[in-house]
């Protein structure tokens, strides 16, 4: 075929992943075929997934972006590359594009065969105020020129990321990396939408341990001119100001120039091709971004916008023009992405995918090693796996510092195969200490789903926890002592699982068992003991370790986790909160930092640091990096015993759970915490000093466990309070009356009742399912704190905003912050399960931190306390 298609001639559209693929393939396959490559920017097959890291000195020279040139392209595979070329429209009649040039003007070039490679362009809402200057998208090298070179300036140190996407959070890690202060908005409820909340959750704690802010559910409604930068308008009415805005809410194909082209388009404008890449119109093929294909575990259409599948798109085309039957079996969505030391990685269908298709199906959630735990290093992982009841494998998401890639290639591997759970089990994967265990992590993923698929357990979520029905079931924590001591999922017993065979007269037969330990495996072995004596059960999937992800304790205790950009406006709070110093140190390069900030400013550190975390000497080292809880706060006991008062202790440790753990241990065995800090690969550091009497003083304390102190077991005073009432006044009384509990050492429970459920819903509105009646309820209640009225002199509404005035005025906490000093104090806050029925309300309805129990557990707390309010 050497000289047959001399004549032809082949235009490509875009010169980047697809585009580019397919001409330097079509090139090696025929030398004589003339090949025309149109890209309407200055640049062509320049690296688009490394942009976010050269903003943030990951990669430093810019010429590294540039995988290829015109120039190189010309001499190496005798294409013609025309840059700043933009087709405008296509005419397939008469095999013509036009072409609008900045070098030669318009003009038209004929073709035989044309390939459409135009990837996606970012969308710009039609929001008021979008064409600001200091607004950016990335796309682009122009594009990530102009950024770099407003933040290389020296009077930018604030940035706002609109949209939590791949996009969004790359460029939110590298500005937070190039030193600036960096708000990130998401319209959903968590980050990074393709994988489940539960895995995105650590994502998310990631970001917010280096100093993200992140702000959830919140919608951007306008722009503004500032004095000094841009204002953005939120729909809940804050405002936040920044020096730069970066907006990655997601992209569109970029395929308007096809609109009288005849080729038919999606419903949101991407080409529709077929497996050989063809478009509706003959000759004309397409690939990339704009290309609407096939899922290919579901078979239907869909649009994943992927590099490594747009590079595969254009070698299949240049296969079929070069004679090979070559054809695209569809896209399974296998990604990856990196957050400060963290890594998420996902492949197939998450769980709102298969809930929207109707597909039956069932999940296992495990938390190994990334390699054998005695050798050095080891870290946790988090792998989930979802199956059809059958066993076919439909998606798998993973997450932590180490292995995460290899994990989910391998899975991605099983399912292009069309394997199961089975086939997991089975896997030959390479083993030696240092890489991974004699049982690998994708091993114990598939021996866990196995399990579910065989009928030797039946499972439960963290989401099931909320619907529990205590008069039917018993919550049982088959952990170690300590381990439920230092936290547990309220309402549950403690019966370890070495000790359940003596103790099965403690659990009611008429009841459903549900058990649960830290990662699953001693819940197995329960509920393998439980079934086999007569018990229904069921096992905690992933354990109270993804029952924690998804109910954190706040990291710090902040007032407003977007303080720092506030719009300037008179308001001398700030100012005096300002005053509160404390020492915190964290981590977000090789380093550990050191800062001092103010209480309302936790999350914002100083990223670039040569100061050392252990700066402060130890007595005796103590490293346990490898093993999993309880097994780290176990070894801590037991060195921390043989220790003289005064004596410190300096930990190690890997997995991620011992960064809250310790500060609740050290609170709750009342030695003090003096040092807390966790490094880019995830290693966690904290220093401990033997107390020398029971009972410590908060300033000896590290801020994170001193906030926790009223959590104190032993004999502490107790409050306890019922707020049945809806009015804003009350409201604010009975938080007031916690907020100075608290902070005097009581342990406070509030038990939040009918009407006072209203105090606790959450804005804006989390959507969900409600027949009729609780519609109606929820019609009728106030929608959220900001919506209370008066007990009297409501006038309308206008009483409640003459009170949050003259609050304001006043320096008084608002009631959201004084919601927010109460969690942060540990005041406990419930609501009323039985409330919650009546009124319609759902868990997902209420603000975070809120525990739901019954008038039993109420009960239980005020029988510990020594006086009860009712308000």
């Amino acid at each position: 075929m050497e000289n047959k298609n001399h004549n032809r001639k082949i235009i490509i559209v875009g010169g980047v992943a697809g585009g580019a693929s397919a001409a330097a393939r079509l090139r090696r396959l025929d030398e004589h075929t003339d090949i025309i490559m149109l890209e309407k920017g200055p640049y062509i097959s320049f690296a688009n997934c490394g942009l976010p890291y050269y903003i943030g000195g990951a990669i430093t020279d810019r010429e590294r972006l540039l995988v290829q040139t015109p120039q190189g392209m010309a001499d190496r595979f005798r294409i013609d590359v025309r840059t700043d070329s933009e087709v405008t429209s296509v005419d397939p009649e008469l095999q013509v594009v036009h072409i609008r040039s900045t070098e030669r003007g318009e003009y038209t070039e004929s073709y035989d065969e044309l390939i459409l490679s135009p990837g996606a362009r970012p969308v710009i809402p039609p929001i008021p105020g979008v064409d600001h200057p200091l607004i950016h998208t990335v796309r682009n090298i122009p594009d990530i020129d102009r950024i770099k070179k407003q933040i290389s300036s020296s009077n930018n140190a604030s940035s706002i990321v609109i949209g939590g996407g791949f996009i969004g959070v790359e460029m939110a890690e590298n500005l937070r990396e190039a030193g600036l202060d960096v708000t990130l908005i998401e319209g959903n409820a968590q980050l990074l939408t393709p994988f489940d909340p539960e895995i995105a959750a650590s994502l998310a704690q990631e970001m917010q341990q280096h100093g993200v802010q992140l702000l959830f559910s919140q919608r951007v409604t306008a722009f503004r001119e500032a004095t000094e930068g841009i204002i953005v308008e939120l729909g809940s009415g804050q405002e936040l100001q920044s020096d730069l805005v970066i907006l990655a809410v997601g992209v569109a194909p970029d395929t308007g120039f096809l609109t009288d082209s005849g080729i038919k388009l999606g419903a949101r404008g991407h080409i529709i091709v077929n497996d050989k890449l063809e478009t509706s119109v003959p000759h004309i093929h397409a690939a990339g971004d704009a290309i609407e294909v096939q899922d290919y575990i579901h078979q239907i259409p869909v649009t994943i916008p992927l590099a490594g599948p747009a590079n595969k798109q254009g070698r299949i085309i240049a296969d079929r023009l070069g004679g090979l039957d070559s054809t695209y079996k569809g896209t399974q969505g296998t990604s990856i992405i990196k957050v400060f030391g963290l890594t998420g990685a996902a492949t197939g269908s998450n769980e709102k995918t298969l809930q929207r298709m109707g597909i039956p199906y069932q999940t296992a959630i495990v938390h190994p090693s990334s390699h054998a735990s005695y050798y050095p290093g080891a870290t946790a992982l988090t792998i989930k796996l979802l199956f059809t009841p059958e066993g076919r494998i439909l998606g798998a998401q993973a997450v932590g510092y180490e292995g995460v890639d290899k994990r989910i290639d391998d899975i991605a591997v099983a399912i292009r195969l069309n394997g199961t759970i089975h086939d997991l089990t089975e896997l030959e994967l390479s083993y030696a200490p240092p890489y991974s265990s004699a049982k690998d992590p994708v091993n114990m993923a598939g021996y866990a789903a196995q399990n579910i698929v065989n009928g030797h357990v039946q499972t439960f979520t963290f989401a099931d926890i909320p619907s529990r029905h205590s008069e039917h079931s018993l919550l049982v924590d088959v952990r170690t002592d300590i381990e439920h001591q230092n936290g547990h999922i309220p309402g549950s017993i403690s019966i370890p699982v070495d000790e359940l065979r003596s103790r099965l007269d403690e659990l009611d037969t008429a009841k459903e068992i549900w058990v649960y330990c830290q990662v699953g495996l001693r819940g197995y072995t329960a509920a393998r003991i439980l079934a086999q004596h007569g018990y229904q059960v069921k096992n905690l999937s992933g354990g109270y370790k993804t029952y924690k992800l998804m109910h954190p304790a706040p990291p710090f205790p902040d007032q407003d986790p977007a303080r720092h950009l506030l719009a300037p406006a008179d308001d001398h709070q700030s100012t005096q909160k300002m005053e509160n110093v404390v020492q915190l140190h964290t981590s977000a390069t090789d380093s550990s930092v050191i800062s001092h900030l103010s209480v309302t400013e936790f999350s914002t550190l100083p990223l670039h640091s040569s100061e050392v975390t252990n700066h402060l000497p130890a007595s005796v080292e103590l490293n346990v990096c490898g093993l999993s809880c309880p097994g780290p706060l176990i070894q801590v006991k037991h060195k921390i015993d043989e220790l003289q008062n005064g004596d410190t202790l300096r930990v190690v440790a890997s997995d991620p759970g011992f960064y809250e753990d310790i500060q609740s241990w050290a609170t709750m065995s009342h030695h003090p915490l003096l040092e807390i800090s966790r490094s880019n690969g995830g290693t966690i550091t904290a220093l401990l000093r033997k107390a020398e009497q029971p009972v410590l003083h908060q300033e000896e304390q590290h801020p994170a466990s001193q906030h926790s102190m009223t959590e104190d077991p032993s004999g502490q005073p107790a409050s306890t309070m019922v707020v049945f009432s809806g009015d804003l006044d009350k409201a604010i009384a009975s938080f007031i009356i916690a907020t100075g509990a608290a902070a005097s050492g009581r342990k406070v429970t509030m038990f939040f009742t009918f009407w006072g459920l209203s105090v606790l819903r959450r804005q804006p509105a989390t959507p969900v399912r409600k027949n009729l009646i609780s519609r109606m309820f929820g019609a009728m209640m106030p929608g959220s704190s900001r919506q209370l009225g008066l007990s009297r002199m409501n006038m309308l509404g206008m009483g409640p905003r003459m009170i949050r005035g003259i609050m304001q005025q006043k320096n008084v906490l608002s009631l959201e912050e004084l919601i927010q000093s109460a969690t942060s104090l540990g005041v406990e806050m419930v609501a009323c399960q039985m409330s919650m029925d009546v009124m319609g309300i759902q868990h997902e309805e209420l603000i975070d931190n809120v525990k739901i129990g019954g008038v039993g557990y109420y009960l239980g707390q005020a029988d510990q306390a020594s006086h009860n309010l009712f308000i």
